[in-house]
């Protein structure tokens, strides 16, 4: 046992606070909505009701706040002739201010498909973005036993993949008002990286930003990359490619967490054992370290 606990500690020790976050809990996180059970996540589905069930289940584990006595806030959008429903869930902890930070992950993924030569047909979306979900949870522990300065209002998104409907439904009805909400922080495929580089997008349009992502980057054992947010770049600006997209566009700053694309981004390979654990566990305590640094010097 000893010598696993040493083992452990080799694989995941790293400049920042080793307390910040708990690997084994992470973990868990992602390999539970990562699984075949949940089928893949798809908005409106089955597996999409069991993964919103677990995500419920860990916000009242952690003591996350409901608004209205709820997590659940559906919402619909259109998709050719059919009517879709939704579901955002979120909560939040509140801080000395009443000014917000929206923490944020979409929790959809692209359901089943044709199966392989291998006869998998389950679009399992570890990276994509069960990842993204792991660090929301593990961000919300942290704060929960670190009272924040701002409230935190943490967003579990669905139909990400269906054209940001979430992210686009919460900016239109937001628990509360835009003026209050000073940044969004969100992850959207965070668990691999053959190089151990995370990229951070928003320091271009947000350059008031960058001294929190440097001062994180400074402690990181991966190599934490500004870019992937400079206009008129085509599909390598990622400002619109996931849901900080509706908070830009109403002028609230964000900052984006994500690897470049891998060879199964969107493909059935997207599975829990194709993460890499090291760079993942590294990646969320850099990404808490700068939320620690947003609340700690003001925005």
């Amino acid at each position: 046992m000893k010598v696993l606990c040493y083992t452990l500690c080799l694989l995941f020790a790293g400049p920042l606070m080793a307390q910040s976050v708990d690997s084994a809990q992470l973990m868990k996180d992602v390999r539970t909505l990562s699984a075949d059970k949940f089928e893949g996540r798809k908005t409106g589905s089955r597996g999409s009701r069991l993964a919103q069930f677990y995500i419920i289940d860990r916000f009242k584990q952690i003591g996350i706040t409901p608004y209205h006595d709820t997590y659940e806030y559906p919402f619909y959008f259109q998709e050719g002739n059919k009517k879709i429903m939704g579901t955002n869930l979120y909560g939040y902890i509140p801080g000395k201010s009443n000014e917000v930070i929206v923490i944020s992950a979409h929790y959809d993924h692209l359901g089943t498909g044709r199966p392989n030569a291998a006869k998998d047909s389950i679009y399992n979306g570890a990276d994509d973005n069960a990842s993204g979900v792991g660090t929301l949870l593990a961000m919300a522990a942290y704060f929960k036993k670190n009272p924040p300065k701002y409230t935190l209002l943490f967003v579990a998104f669905d139909g990400e993949e269906e054209g940001l409907q979430g992210s686009r439904a919460f900016v239109q009805q937001p628990p509360v008002s835009l003026s209050s909400i000073r940044l969004n922080i969100n992850m959207d495929m965070v668990s691999r990286n053959d190089k151990g580089e995370l990229y951070v997008a928003g320091t271009t349009p947000y350059p008031q930003l960058k001294k929190y992502t440097d001062a994180a980057a400074a402690k990181s054992s991966i190599k934490l990359l500004a870019g992937h947010d400079v206009s008129g770049t085509g599909s390598d600006n990622w400002t619109n490619q996931s849901d900080q997209g509706p908070f830009h566009a109403k002028k609230i700053p964000f900052l984006y967490f994500g690897v470049e694309d891998h060879p199964d981004y969107h493909q059935l390979g997207d599975e829990y054992d194709h993460i890499h654990h090291r760079f993942y566990y590294q990646a969320v305590k850099t990404i808490v370290e700068v939320a620690k640094e947003v609340n700690e010097a003001g925005i």
